[in-house]
């Protein structure tokens, strides 16, 4: 079986500090920018895999809130 990582999400407090890590050091583009209400959502990934990206978020915001069927599954994994 081969497992894969799709996406990730990672918080981040200084968005531009964080965009230029993964894009000047690390040399991942840019797939998305998005601001609102004063933050900013930033997705980069690595050049030439477009089925894996990292989604910086802001620290206090996640990427929403668990659904009880991803509960359960959370837990049977765990189990």
């Amino acid at each position: 079986m081969d497992l894969t990582i799709h996406a990730t999400f990672l918080p981040q407090d200084d968005p531009d500090a964080s965009l230029a890590f993964y894009r000047d050091t690390l040399g991942f583009e840019v797939r998305n920018d998005v601001g609102y209400g004063g933050k900013r959502w930033i997705t980069v990934g690595p050049a030439g895999q477009p089925g894996t990206s990292i989604v910086l978020h802001p620290a206090a915001v996640g990427p929403g809130p668990v659904t009880d069927d991803e509960r359960r599954t959370i837990v049977e994994m765990m189990a």
